[in-house]
Formats: structure tokens, C-alpha cells, sequence
């Protein structure tokens, strides 16, 4: 007779089986890699901040330079329209007419199409010559890419009335489109450049 001793490593049915505990894991680190480690990320914040820092900086000063550039430009296109508008002859006021129109928008030069015949019942008796020297253009405002110029230029003219010659001060207030390729779409200012009747 045999005799049957219980196998203490019997393979029990995975069914009925009871789960094993999960085994405890540890890891460890080497106290030079936790250093390592720490050295990096205290490397890497500052030098992360210090590029942002940087990167705004670079963007704030791009932005200040694209804005002075613009506001130079349209102090520019101000201040060489008010001289070709302030220098005028009698005897060819047909192109100071034209020059009244460069650069404007389509309405206001339409505005000059109207009254260039009554500047020439006015201009050509009078004997009318002048011409002018910037004195300073400065933006008075700006809104949207809209440019609000005063433009301050010393003007000489001579007449018949005043064959010696006078000597003024005019102050133009001229607005420039940036959206509109540089245009100018209002003149204000042009009547202290030209004699009154």
C-alpha cells in the first residue's frame, strides 16, 4: 500500500487560487544622481525664465521700432505734402494744383478738382508766388493706423501787394492713412498759406 503524502508545491486552480499580496519594490538612487538631478533643474528654471524674459524683450523692442517708423513715416508724408502745397507761382498753377492732389485720397482731391478754379481767379491777380521751409512735423494723435500731423513751416511770399516779399509761420493739420497706403485724407490749415480777399 502506497502511501499518498499532500505535495506542499501543488498547483492550485487559478480560479479558486487567492491573489498573492503584492511584493514591496524599492528603488534607489544614487545620492550623486539626486544632485545631478537637482543642479539640472536649478540650471534649467533660470535659464528658461531668462529666455522668456528675452524673448519679450526682443518683441517690445520690435514693436517700438515698427511704431517709431511709422510715426516717422507719416510726419514724412506729411511735411512734404504741406511744402509742395505751400509753394505755389502764379504763372504755373496748374502744377500746384497737381501737387495739392499727390498724395491724397480720391474724395479729397476731388475737393481740390472743385476749388482749383476759384485758387486761380484768386492767385493769378494777386501775382501770388511763395515758398516754404519745414520747420518741424510732429504726430498729434494716432488711432488705428490713423495719424493726426501738424506740420509748422516758415513761408515766403510775394505779391502785388507785397512785391518785397512777408514772411510767415503756417500750421498744417494734415491726417495719413497708414491703411490706405500713406494717403492723406484731410487737410486742414492750407488758407494761412494763401492770401484772403
Amino acid at each position: 500500500m502506497t502511501d499518498i503524502i499532500d505535495n506542499p508545491l501543488e498547483v492550485q486552480d487559478p480560479e479558486t487560487a487567492e491573489p498573492a499580496a503584492p511584493s514591496a519594490r524599492t528603488v534607489s538612487l544614487r545620492l550623486s544622481t539626486v544632485l545631478r538631478g537637482a543642479i539640472a533643474v536649478g540650471l534649467i528654471a533660470p535659464a528658461t525664465t531668462f529666455g522668456l524674459l528675452w524673448w519679450s524683450a526682443e518683441r517690445d523692442l520690435d514693436h517700438n521700432a515698427a511704431t517709431a517708423a511709422d510715426t516717422a513715416r507719416a510726419e514724412q508724408v506729411a511735411a512734404e505734402y504741406a511744402l509742395g502745397a505751400s509753394t505755389v507761382d502764379y504763372q504755373n498753377l496748374p502744377a500746384w494744383l497737381a501737387k495739392l492732389k499727390n498724395g491724397t485720397a480720391a474724395q479729397l482731391a476731388t475737393k481740390f478738382d472743385a476749388t482749383g478754379p476759384a485758387l486761380q481767379q484768386l492767385l493769378t491777380p494777386l501775382r501770388w508766388t511763395s515758398t516754404a521751409t519745414a520747420i518741424a512735423a510732429k504726430v498729434r494723435s494716432e488711432s488705428g493706423g490713423i495719424y493726426q500731423v501738424d506740420v509748422f513751416l516758415d513761408v515766403n511770399s510775394t505779391s502785388a501787394q507785397t512785391p518785397d516779399g512777408a514772411r510767415t509761420t503756417v500750421t498744417y493739420h494734415v491726417t495719413v492713412d497708414r491703411g490706405s497706403d500713406w494717403k492723406i485724407t484731410d487737410v486742414g490749415g492750407l488758407d494761412g498759406a494763401l492770401p484772403t480777399r
